[in-house]
């Protein structure tokens, strides 16, 4: 059994090579015998069918290799922008990563959202220099780009031949090269006062003192040591490979069990859900990353929001396919079904959830089925969906109508092709709108009482809606008296509330504007039920589940219209980063759209900007970025608030 385990996560802007570096490392390790092709649609990690088409990775996929005595993971990550979510937690379970870059486009524009994410979460990172076999290759080039745009602490590792041509080969410096240890002392001494001194008397220090002084500054992310190479010939693969092996920071394992015969392990698993699919049966198959503690069959693990799940089954990477285990340790990566409950980014024994440094969506469109008939097994299909990308948020009204939230067109697309070829569900979209929201604009109050001409149920509920304080969601309370509440439909007051108030937060999925209604405070204040033998104002059918169901969102419509709504729109921090000759084209376009600037610094080649900007606008700043900055814009946005729309409220569309 291999004793020490690394999970890798494999990074770079879009068709830089990324997935054709996974297979080549596979090839390299001996897991597969040949490295697939992405134009060919034969690679061992783009397994959806649109993956295949465009030639792009969707989902992060999960492959592993053995390596010196350790076992590595290998998460190969999208590289389209509308997919940096899906980066972005995968990031959170990572030991290490490579960074791939192009060495005939250099550094692009995502390239440098992905190195900012990898230094914000201190993710180990080494740079690998694809395609130095390409006519128009310039390492040089781009590794001075990289210091300029990326980070300057770079060390290149090894010598080049031949770049621009299939000859190409890319060979690590000999720890005897006098000038190489010349250049990697210099680097290291900017963060070691000791080898400085050393450096500035003229001292090296040995072979071995260098290359652990390297691994620790790359493991601290003080330091990026970068190698270049083809994943398409080949070359410079080994030399990464074993970049890998002794520069980034391994898990050691910890004392397992190896039975699942006996009580449930002692040791609390602590870990993370990155990515959830569905089975060959339909059943929800969680990757699962563990911190410590150990996980098998049959273990319990609480996750947030008090749902439960009981793993059933375990599978680990092996030898190029899945095989079932009887458990997994710290910085393993598992299969693990049972957790029917569990969502993306689901952390358990103490493992904090996902901190999502990404804008959510600001987009929604409208999606039906072109088949009438398959409406419910698309609302049924989008459920699933949602619990595989918790950004992906479907709604589905009463009378069929389903929307989701979205980053951008292409992940449109994949949704589209993803209800075709794995639900058999042809649909089409509406065009997609800016997502509002809807807030009380003043404290409204309704009643519908037992056995009155307007209440058609047999049941009383009155509410109070009232304004909350920006971002509090909703806030439920209760004044009503227990023995008002019909418990012999729930266990207790609590379960009675609790009922109530999921009626309410669904009859505030549609505002008076059609928006969902947020940032308020509903009080349910009235309160009753009737019973056969009761007294003539409670008298008649006894009251069931269903009347309170049907009667809370009339009664929560009544009370909105007395409150009056406000239709808020999302206003994003902007962060761009463009050239400096760009910024004054840029200043100009987003303060004509009103946006507030909030901070701005010019460096020697790039500036950076700070907007405060309506969501309505920033897909328009997107499509004219490009132009506006040569192609050399960068664009990362944050929600930063909601804020009164400035005249007539957008009305939701139905569809």
């Amino acid at each position: 059994m291999l004793a020490r385990t690394l999970n890798l996560g494999i990074l770079a802007h879009v068709d830089a090579g990324k997935t054709t570096l996974t297979e080549r490392l596979l090839h390299h390790s001996g897991v597969i015998d040949q490295p697939g092709s992405v134009d060919a649609g034969t690679t061992a990690t783009d397994t959806l069918a649109l993956e295949r088409r465009r030639g792009i990775t969707i989902k992060a996929a999960v492959v592993s290799f053995p390596l010196d005595g350790m076992r590595v993971n290998v998460l190969d990550t999208p590289g389209h922008p509308d997919f940096i979510a899906e980066v972005e937690r995968v990031l959170g379970v990572l030991d290490g990563a490579v960074l791939v870059l192009s060495a005939v486009e250099g550094v692009q524009p995502q390239t440098r959202i992905l190195m900012r994410a990898l230094q914000r979460l201190r993710v180990p990172t080494l740079v690998f220099i694809n395609k130095i076999d390409r006519r128009g290759a310039d390492v040089d080039a781009t590794v001075a780009a990289i210091r300029r745009r990326l980070v300057r602490n770079v060390l290149p590792m090894g010598h080049l031949e031949r770049v621009g041509s299939k000859a190409a080969t890319f060979s690590a410096y000999r720890s005897d090269d006098r000038a190489f240890r010349d250049r990697e002392t210099a680097a290291l001494a900017e963060h070691d006062d000791a080898l400085l001194a050393d450096f500035v008397e003229g001292r090296l220090g040995s072979g071995e003192q260098l290359r652990s002084e390297l691994a620790a500054q790359t493991r601290a992310c003080m330091l990026y040591p970068t190698y270049a190479g083809s994943a398409v010939t080949g070359s410079g693969v080994s030399e990464l490979m074993d970049g890998i092996a002794t520069l980034l920071p391994p898990v050691l394992p910890t004392a397992t069990p190896d039975s699942v015969d006996g009580p449930p392990c002692s040791d609390q698993p602590s870990g993370r859900v990155f990515k959830i699919e569905r089975g060959g049966a339909g059943e929800k198959v969680a990757y699962v990353r563990l911190f410590s503690g150990s996980l098998r069959p049959r273990s319990r693990l609480d996750l947030p929001g008090g749902r439960v799940g009981k793993v059933t089954s375990l599978q680990l990477f092996d030898q190029g396919r899945w095989l079932r285990t009887s458990s997994i340790g710290p910085g393993q990566i598992g299969r693990v079904t049972g957790l029917s409950t569990g969502r993306v980014g689901d952390g358990f024994g103490g493992a904090q959830t996902d901190e999502h440094h990404f804008a959510p969506p600001t987009l929604e469109a409208s999606v039906v089925a072109i088949d009438e008939s398959q409406g419910p097994a698309l609302r049924a299909a989008l459920a699933e969906l949602s619990d595989s990308d918790p950004l992906i948020a479907a709604r589905a009204d009463d009378d069929g109508q389903a929307t989701v939230s979205l980053y951008g067109r292409v992940q449109q697309e994949v949704i589209a092709s993803t209800l075709a070829e794995e639900y058999g569900i042809a649909v089409r979209f509406t065009d997609a709108s800016v997502l509002h929201v809807e807030r009380p604009r003043a404290a409204g109050a309704a009643v519908e009482r037992l056995n009155t001409d307007s209440n058609p149920y047999h049941a009383t509920i009155g509410l109070t809606i009232a304004p909350g304080s920006p971002g509090s969601g909703l806030t439920f309370r209760s004044t009503v008296s227990a023995r008002d509440m019909p418990l012999y439909l729930f266990k207790n007051a609590t379960a009675f509330q609790a009922a109530i108030e999921r009626h309410v937060s669904d009859a505030l999925a549609a505002g008076l504007y059609g928006w969902r209604v947020t940032d308020c405070v509903v009080t349910l204040d009235h309160c009753g039920y009737s019973v056969a033998d009761g007294p003539p104002s409670r008298r008649g059918p006894t009251s069931t589940a269903y009347d309170y169901r049907q009667l809370t969102p009339i009664v929560v419509r009544q009370a909105l219209e007395r409150a009056g709504t406000i239709v808020c729109e999302p206003v994003l921090r902007v962060s761009l980063e463009i050239p400096r000759d760009a910024i004054t084209a840029v200043q100009r376009l987003v303060t004509r759209w009103g946006a507030e600037v909030t901070a701005q610094t010019t460096g020697s080649d790039l500036s950076q900007l700070e907007v405060r900007l309506v969501s309505t606008r920033l897909h328009e700043l997107q499509l004219q970025l490009p132009d506006l900055t040569g192609g050399e814009g960068v664009l990362e946005s944050r929600f930063d608030s909601f804020e009164s729309v400035h005249g007539a409220p957008p009305v939701r569309r139905r569809g």
